[in-house]
This record gives structure tokens, C-alpha cells and sequence, in this order.
């Protein structure tokens, strides 16, 4: 019979300290980002690319925000806003997209120069969706050109490239879920159509569309009396106190 090695748990020292590098965390331990890796916790990814556009929208330089579900088990987020900045930061030495992309806690909603409102998890959320996936693709317009970078679970696969030359600005986010963490990777158009028409209530004046390329289906929101619209929306066929909502603003 083999003996049974024993391990000494009495012990604790520096060599027990281990530290995770980069978006390591994120993998090891999703749960703490996103609350777990069920079919809420994979649409949750899609919210946080979103938030990043309506983000966008709030701050007044985006009007348009589309959600793409692709055939091969990916999803695409685009908006028109004014792109991820892709020069060099100064400090980290690489470009500003893959600082956002791959590093938490790192975007410009920490300070009020940029965002004065914002949605989203102030900068967590679009590493984390890059972390938690096999494969992610963000593809910029800006400053006259459209630029391409790859990413696989939370690393930089490849430099920051110049395409083509571009007349439009906004940023174009493709990511898919990583089948290693998810007990299921299938987007679900029902719960994110109902997710993106009450963001199009809350937020008036912005279109935003989703379709579903494995079916064809298409629905678009634009709602150009917010909240109040959003009332009327949830009271229709039933009685109400008041026949139109009292809505303030400013």
C-alpha cells in the first residue's frame, strides 16, 4: 500500500502569497464581477458594452447604438460615438484601447472631464467582458482612419493597426463568451430586446436596434418621450389614476 503523503497546513509564510496578474482574477473568480456564470451573468456582458455606448450617448456625441447577434456564437456591439481613444498613454506606454481593454479599473469616467452621468461599471466593465471571453475584437473609427485590435481571454493577441482610412467616428466591440466559464454561451434575443427597449425609454432620443442573425429577427427603439413613454408603455390595458404621466425634468 503507497504511503499517503501529508501536507503541513501549520505552516504560512511569503511562499503561500499568490498574486494574479493582469485579468487572471477576473477568470479565476467571475462571480465577483458579474454574479456568477449562468444565462444572467453572460447578458450581463452584453449590458456593460452597452452602458459603455449609452455612456456615450448621455455625454452627447452618440445617437445610435446597435447590438448585433452573429451565426458563429458571437455578439457586436457598435455605436456612432467618438471611438476609444487609441493614441499612446503617456504613462502605460500602450495604446488608451488596450489600457481600457485589458486592465480594470482603468477608463475615463473617473474624473468629471469626460462623464458627467454615467451607466456602466466606471471602467471594470469592458475588461471584464474581455476577460470572461475566448475571443474579443475591437474595431474604432476615429481620427480619420478605422483601427483594429485582437484580443483572447483578456490578453492582447495582436498590435493596434491602421485598416483604412475612415470618415466616421464610434467603436465596433465583437466578443465571444468563453465556453471554458459559462455553463451556456446561447444569447437569448427576448431578454435582450426587453433590456435594450427599457434603456431606449430611460434614455430619449437615442435609437437603439438589436438583430438576430441566426434567425433574422429584427426590433428597433427610439422613444422620443422618455420615461413618461416608458409609463404609458407598462399602463397600457389597464386602469390608471391619471390619464397621461407627470414627468419632470432638469
Amino acid at each position: 500500500m503507497p504511503e499517503i503523503e501529508t501536507v503541513d497546513k501549520s505552516t504560512y509564510d511569503e511562499s503561500d502569497i499568490t498574486v494574479l496578474q493582469g485579468l487572471e482574477a477576473v477568470r479565476l473568480r467571475p462571480g465577483m464581477y458579474i454574479g456568477g456564470v449562468d444565462s444572467t451573468a453572460l447578458h450581463h456582458l452584453v449590458f456593460e458594452v452597452v452602458d459603455n455606448s449609452v455612456d456615450e450617448a448621455l455625454a452627447g456625441y452618440c445617437s445610435e447604438i446597435h447590438v448585433i447577434i452573429n451565426s458563429d456564437g458571437s455578439l457586436s456591439v457598435e455605436d456612432d460615438g467618438r471611438g476609444i481613444p487609441v493614441g499612446i498613454h503617456e504613462e502605460e506606454g500602450i495604446p488608451a484601447v488596450e489600457l481600457i481593454l485589458t486592465r480594470l479599473h482603468s477608463g475615463g469616467k473617473f474624473d468629471n472631464s469626460n462623464y458627467k452621468v454615467s451607466g456602466g461599471l466606471n471602467g471594470v466593465g469592458a475588461s471584464v467582458v474581455n476577460a470572461l471571453s475566448g475571443k474579443m475584437i475591437a474595431e474604432i473609427h476615429r481620427e480619420g482612419f478605422l483601427w483594429k485590435q485582437e484580443y483572447q481571454q483578456g490578453i492582447t493577441a495582436s498590435s493596434l493597426e491602421q485598416i483604412e482610412e475612415s470618415k466616421k467616428t464610434g467603436t465596433h466591440i465583437t466578443f465571444w463568451p468563453d465556453k471554458t466559464i459559462f455553463d451556456n454561451v446561447d444569447f437569448n434575443f427576448e431578454i435582450l430586446a426587453h433590456r435594450l427597449r427599457e434603456l431606449a425609454f430611460l434614455n430619449k432620443g437615442i435609437l437603439i436596434s438589436i438583430r438576430d442573425n441566426r434567425s433574422d429577427r429584427f426590433q428597433e427603439f427610439k422613444y422620443e418621450g422618455g420615461i413618461a413613454a416608458f409609463i404609458e408603455h407598462i399602463n397600457e390595458n389597464k386602469n390608471v389614476l391619471h390619464e397621461s404621466p407627470v414627468y419632470f425634468s432638469g
